[in-house]
């Protein structure tokens, strides 16, 4: 793996503006794959699993999920600073907090 991999709901409307401004603005650091699009892979987590918060495969193999998988995905952008203040100790509970927030009403759609 060369590039840090973001799995994304390409049938979430909110999840695909995003992953238009990442595509832009990554400039192709960043290999988009829209869960829907997956063959059954054994060596990655259940579409299911995937399908339930974001999820990044760093080229080291490594897994972050939820606010960390944002704030990583944002890393491959010039806009990585902003991003990088939601990782901030007193920050990253509230943006936590919020990205769960967001997951449960996504999930009522």
């Amino acid at each position: 793996m060369i590039k840090d991999t973001l799995y994304y709901d390409g049938a979430c409307p909110i999840c695909r503006a995003e992953i238009v401004k990442l595509k832009r603005h990554s400039k192709g650091k960043l290999h988009l794959v829209d869960i829907h699009e997956l063959d059954e892979d054994p060596s990655l987590p259940s579409a299911h699993t995937l399908l339930a918060r974001l999820h990044v495969q760093t080229s080291s193999g490594k897994w972050l999920t939820g606010i960390d998988a944002n704030i990583r995905a944002w890393e491959h952008t010039p806009f990585r600073h902003l991003w990088r203040i939601l990782g901030i100790p007193l920050i990253r509970p509230l943006a936590a907090l919020g990205y769960e927030i967001w997951l449960k009403m996504r999930s009522r759609k």
